[in-house]
């Protein structure tokens, strides 16, 4: 029976290399997921956080995990990649530790929840940088999106999971529930993680990453089309909750259905459709899917029914999974070996940007003029973002095209 889901997700072809890090990538998104859609809740119902002091922790907390994501890709260069992840692991280990300690203390409570993201971005860039050093470079693209369904799978299982423990209301409940959830991963890590993978560089690198960074035109240009992209991408868990339920009236209980199809549909479709899209360049799928997750939030303007908002998810859904998996695998192709892990660091802190921005600029425009100018605006960008995906991209189409798939 596992077997054939196994099969059903990910297909007969998963790289043998990489099913540690698909391992602990499922169980590491089930433990965050188990408690991430919740703490925003605790810390307004339990904590008595006001609005103002969580939106400026969740500022900070984005702030502070680009910096220390860059840092650990940095490190993990020159230290390895499984000292790096495990240093990550064993840090999201003592979040539920932490959280049965805060008690109703609000202060306290913020700083841990400011810090929450920076310990999640620890290994986050030797956890990308260790697809790269195991398979090798022509199947990148389906290595990424094999770990993006992983993850994406644990997001449908770990809520459910928290929505049980929290049964009753009592927050220590989810506390202890997720904490051998957490430890799991970091067993799993600690097991299966390898110290190196057949395509890893040689040694460690001989210069400074950063000087390095700051001058590859194409690949800053490549963060700036991304940071953008992400604008987009986090528009739907920001801005459109709000939009639907104050502007078109959608209840909470429909919008939970509705927000299911995203990682429902990224576990069932996402390997199918990169090995459908094999043999197309990736400047040209960038070009397309930056768009894509943009623009259908226009028919918004025309129509707020559920069926509209289901075809704009499922159109802006499509865009992701084209989006996400060829982005990670041009990032892979633009970094030289031996500082990949910074490179993919850099990257990951273009989420942070984008988390930091999205809220605060969309509601401003909201509120100074409508959801229609809004959604222009989220069209713009994803348009834009195609638009700087594509000139960055073209050159690097063979370095980060897929292998096609048997």
């Amino acid at each position: 029976m596992l077997s054939r889901l196994i099969r059903l997700i990910w297909g007969d072809d998963i790289d043998r290399a990489l099913r540690p890090v698909l391992a602990v990538s499922l169980s590491g998104s089930i433990a965050g997921s188990t408690v991430y859609p919740f703490l925003g809740i605790w810390a307004i119902k339990y904590l008595h956080a006001s609005q103002q002091a969580l939106g400026l922790t969740y500022l900070c907390g984005a702030v502070g995990a680009g910096v220390v994501g860059y840092l650990g890709g940095h490190t993990s260069d020159r230290v390895g990649r499984r000292p790096m992840i495990l240093l990550g692991w064993g840090a999201n280990t003592l979040v539920p530790v932490g959280l049965l300690l805060v008690g109703r203390h609000t202060a306290v409570g913020l700083v841990l929840l400011g810090l929450l993201p920076v310990i999640g971005s620890l290994g986050n860039a030797a956890n990308q940088a260790m697809v790269a050093d195991v398979v090798q470079p022509e199947r990148h693209e389906a290595a990424y999106a094999s770990v993006r369904v992983a993850q994406n799978l644990g997001v449908t299982i770990g809520p459910l999971l928290g929505g049980l423990f929290l049964f009753g209301s009592d927050w220590s409940h989810l506390w202890l529930g997720v904490l051998p959830l957490a430890a799991l991963s970091f067993a799993i890590a600690w097991r299966y993680i390898p110290r190196t993978g057949a395509y890893a560089p040689s040694g460690p690198p001989q210069r400074g990453s950063f000087r390095v960074i700051v001058r590859d035109h194409p690949f800053l240009l490549f963060m700036l089309s991304a940071t953008l992209a992400t604008m987009t991408y986090i528009a739907t868990e920001t801005l459109l909750p709000i939009s639907l339920s104050t502007t078109h009236h959608l209840a909470p209980s429909a919008w939970g259905l509705l927000m299911v199809l995203n990682p429902l549909l990224v576990t069932l479709v996402q390997m199918r459709l990169i090995r459908w899209t094999a043999g197309v360049p990736s400047s040209l799928k960038l070009g397309l899917a930056m768009p894509m997750m943009g623009v259908p939030f226009l028919l918004l303007n025309v129509n707020g029914s559920a069926p509209v908002i289901a075809l704009v998810i499922i159109i802006f859904v499509t865009g992701e999974m084209l989006w996400v998996p060829t982005s990670q695998a041009v990032v892979a192709a633009l970094a030289p070996a031996d500082i990949r892990g910074a490179y993919m660091g850099a990257f990951g802190g273009t989420w942070s940007v984008g988390w930091a921005v999205t809220p605060f600029l969309g509601l401003q425009v909201r509120h100074a003029y409508g959801d229609a100018t809004m959604w222009m605006c989220v069209a713009t960008v994803g348009v834009i973002a195609g638009i700087l995906g594509l000139a960055a991209a073209r050159g690097h189409d063979g370095e980060a095209a897929i292998a096609s798939a048997s």
